[in-house]
């Protein structure tokens, strides 16, 4: 399909008016169009050798736009129906019956145009979070003492029932608990999709204010934990050598069977170039601990080199998602009030119980309407 002259979008836009921001969507989505055509003729000329990595890299972008590019089709051909009713319409057919068919096909197009639009600047500027369907979440007790660890299990709790919900997968990597059922450190990764573009904004400091269970007066407290989301790349978005790498073998201590302490099973990676270090011994086996701990050490050093990107290109404040720092407070957690607010974007909801049991969808869709539009106004 080619990209529609400008003859055409002039007759669009006197018919429906299209705001700046609007236009600069559609433009950008043509040039969208244009080197999404550019990549089917490419996939489709067979490639000297077969299948190689070239083709996956083009197949990846291919699939990135593949919506994108869709959305944007419908809109135009929409605009042409639009145009073809709005033409009958001015004719001032005879038939009255045909002009209040023609008047009300008008409404329902443009509808279902203001509504492809919408979803079309939205998969615009939230494509590269879409493509990502797997993150590794590390949640750490902050100030507190036990009432924190209690509360960063509370965290973990939350979001893993919302990851029941959404349909992702679970895969706890690493933890330390306290004698009150607490956690100081829990690191899983969730999968699936989406899963990037709803749990990306979670990132900073989460502070709680309850009565803990051994407050005896029932004075309310005040705790904190910390959140970190990494993306996890695919080995082709990140490079690491293994010899900027220094790997230490070690036995494990604290709690985990026989093995503890008897075989050389913890594993601790350092990456040179960063200082970033990862240290493992969830696992009895050290195949699976060194497996965990390369994960982790390649989101960890993934989300260095974007944050640097971000900071180069002075888009950190551009985006909420990933960019949270965890010396930042985020989010409060008033249980005596029943009340969650997101200081970043000023939301106040009044249901924190429903919100701590993994109903965080109303959280979620705030979130991203409001980075949405940030993003839209810095197009």
């Amino acid at each position: 399909m080619c990209i529609p002259d400008s003859v055409f979008f002039y007759r669009l836009t006197m018919a429906i008016p299209l705001s700046p921001t609007d236009e600069r969507v559609l433009a950008k989505l043509a040039k969208i169009n244009q080197r999404f055509e550019e990549l089917e003729a490419q996939m489709n000329t067979p490639a000297p050798g077969g299948f190689s990595a070239q083709f996956v890299q083009l197949a990846k972008e291919h699939g990135t736009l593949k919506d994108m590019v869709n959305l944007y089709r419908l809109y135009l051909e929409l605009g042409r129906q639009y145009q073809q009713t709005e033409s009958l319409l001015q004719e001032g057919a005879a038939d009255t019956d045909m002009q209040e068919l023609a008047a009300e096909e008008l409404n329902h197009l443009n509808g279902k145009l203001q509504d492809t639009l919408s979803r079309a600047k939205e998969k615009l500027v939230m494509s590269q979070e879409a493509t990502i369907g797997s993150i590794i979440v590390e949640i750490r007790a902050g100030t507190g003492g036990d009432e924190a660890s209690l509360f960063a299990r509370d965290l973990y709790g939350m979001y893993t029932r919302y990851a029941e919900k959404r349909g992702w997968k679970m895969e706890q990597m690493d933890f330390s608990t306290t004698e009150k059922g607490g956690f100081r450190e829990i690191i899983f990764s969730l999968k699936g999709e989406g899963v990037w573009q709803a749990l990306g904004y979670e990132g900073g400091g989460h502070r709680v204010q309850r009565v803990p269970e051994t407050e005896a007066q029932g004075r309310i407290h005040t705790s904190a934990a910390t959140v970190a989301v990494l993306p996890e790349p695919e080995e082709l978005e990140i490079d690491i050598k293994k010899e900027e790498v220094i790997e230490h073998v070690c036995r494990a201590s604290g709690p985990g069977g026989q093995n503890v302490n008897k075989v050389s099973s913890a594993i601790k990676l350092e990456h040179i170039p960063t200082g970033i270090t990862v240290s493992m011994q969830d696992e009895k086996s050290q195949h699976k601990n060194r497996a965990k701990a390369w994960r982790i050490l390649r989101s960890r050093v993934y989300d260095l080199y974007e944050q640097q990107k971000r900071a180069e290109r002075s888009e950190t404040r551009k985006t909420m998602i990933g960019s949270g720092d965890r010396s930042q407070r985020i989010r409060t957690y008033n249980f005596p009030q029943n009340r969650l607010t997101d200081h970043r974007i000023n939301l106040s909801l009044y249901s924190l119980d429903k919100i701590i049991m993994g109903e965080m969808d109303e959280l979620v869709n705030a979130l991203i309407e409001y980075d949405v539009q940030q993003r839209l106004e810095n197009l």
